[in-house]
């Protein structure tokens, strides 16, 4: 018999802990480590440590070994199922509220928790950048991660006394039913745009896979819906409440929306209501995040004007236009890292430029390349200057990959920076009274990625060691 839940104490708050261990390093006494198949490893290479560590019981497709041994068919199937039928009944309660799309996902979650927190609510927010509830901030490995850590980090939340767990869910998570057995009360669709199809290898194939999202709704099924995006009628299923967000013809319908490089102002109408309001945060796509993240907690029970009230205190998220003044010169640090991502980016800037839009951008290594040649175009058709450099190239050479983002370039406006460091530097010199800097790909990150490894590398930390070197 199988342990349901260990029980373990943290500031006597108990936490239930799921007792089935996918990491061997992660066994304490008395665990069962279930044996799963990956792309790059394979769990049932692990199985002796796991023993050493205190397994008292192991699950295995093959194999026998010197504790108690059950085999199955399939490993990932019968942790899905064995999580669903033992954690689930102790976490559905909790309200979850999970968001889609290739850009906006960490915005519009972090704005959700943030309004809810204000809102004097006990939220969870999971994430690209974290999860978070109260106190706690966390580091994450995946978007979404796989189905026992997310199934531990819903049973830590709710021993906490969260009642609203906001969550990223990828493509990749979607396709692979990392979010088994869930069900949400709320869903959001932001956009979509080509990303992950060294993975999905269409834009169908990515479509659908987000679209399974939405498949997986309960009690009001409430559905956020960007209606400006050209996929947008791929999430509107018939037994969802679909709410579109649109500045042309929708359920929600933005006007007169006026920018700067400080802050938005617009207005909306929504259930026969005008309002207008204003945000710290600059982009178009800002607005639609906004309005999603508005939308969602208003259908959680929330009056629209007490969230109005909130707007001067939220935050965007590290990384996401992230706003560096120098002078008369503005330097913003984004995650832009899609073609999509990257035009909305420069758009923007493009819409409260007063003087020139320097960009500097690279792609990632072991990624989708078909995307590169398509982000370069973008950069250097919405940018005055370009400096092309290395972004986390993994275990590519970057020179082959700046190579697959210039080959096709017939604008001379761009140069190539290999280190980044030295692009940074390059960028911030070129500026003049009221330009713009945009540092583009890597945002939160503090790390870049090579083939020796990850070593510390921040976009914002750079620019503020050579500002204050320059200053001297």
């Amino acid at each position: 018999m199988i342990n349901i839940y260990n029980i373990i104490k943290t500031n006597e708050v108990k936490i239930v802990e799921v007792a089935l261990k996918t990491d061997s390093r992660k066994v304490k006494p008395g665990d069962t480590f279930i044996a799963i198949p990956n792309v790059v490893r394979d769990g049932h290479d692990y199985i002796d440590q796991a023993i050493k560590n205190g397994a008292s019981k192991v699950i295995v497709e093959q194999g026998n070994y010197s504790v108690e041994t059950i085999t199955v068919k399939n490993t990932r199937q019968y942790l899905k199922e064995y999580l669903f039928e033992n954690y689930y009944p102790l976490i559905k309660d909790m309200k979850l509220i999970g968001i889609t799309g290739t850009n906006g996902k960490t915005t519009t979650c972090l704005m959700v928790y943030q309004i809810l927190t204000m809102l004097k609510q006990k939220a969870a927010y999971m994430g690209t950048v974290g999860f978070y509830y109260g106190n706690v901030k966390k580091a994450v490995v995946n978007t979404t991660p796989d189905v026992d850590v997310l199934y531990n980090m819903l049973l830590e939340a709710k021993e906490h006394g969260v009642k609203y767990f906001v969550m990223e869910v990828s493509s990749h998570a979607l396709d692979k039913e990392r979010i088994y057995g869930l069900e949400f009360d709320e869903v959001a669709f932001s956009n979509l745009t080509q990303d992950h199809l060294d993975y999905h290898k269409t834009i169908e194939n990515y479509a659908n896979a987000k679209r399974k999202l939405f498949t997986k709704t309960r009690n009001n099924k409430i559905a956020v819906i960007n209606g400006d995006d050209p996929y947008y009628q791929h999430f509107m299923l018939l037994e969802n409440n679909n709410i579109v967000i649109s500045d042309r013809d929708g359920d929600l319908k933005i006007e007169d929306v006026c920018f700067s490089h400080l802050g938005t102002t617009f207005k909306f109408s929504y259930l026969n209501n005008c309002y207008e309001t204003s945000l710290n945060m600059v982009g178009r796509y800002n607005i639609y995040n906004y309005l999603t993240a508005l939308l969602l907690v208003n259908k959680l029970g929330f009056a629209i004007n007490d969230i109005l009230l909130l707007n001067d205190k939220l935050k965007t998220p590290s990384g996401r236009m992230e706003l560096i003044k120098d002078g008369t010169n503005s330097i913003f640090v984004d995650y832009a890292h899609t073609p999509d991502a990257v035009k909305n980016v420069l758009i923007s800037a493009e819409e409260f430029k007063s003087g020139r839009i320097i960009t500097i951008i690279g792609c990632g290594g072991n990624r989708d390349p078909l995307k590169r040649p398509i982000m370069g175009r973008i950069a250097v058709e919405h940018s005055d200057y370009v400096i092309f450099t290395s972004d986390n190239p993994r275990k590519e050479e970057p020179e082959d990959i700046l190579n697959d983002i210039t080959a096709n370039l017939t604008n001379d406006n761009f140069e190539v920076i290999v280190d980044r460091h030295d692009a940074i530097i390059k960028g911030i010199d070129l500026l003049d009274n009221n330009d713009i800097l945009m540092i583009l790909g890597k945002g939160h990150e503090d790390y870049q990625e090579t083939k020796t490894g990850k070593r510390h590398f921040s976009d914002q930390e750079e620019v503020l060691k050579y500002l204050e070197i320059k200053d001297l």
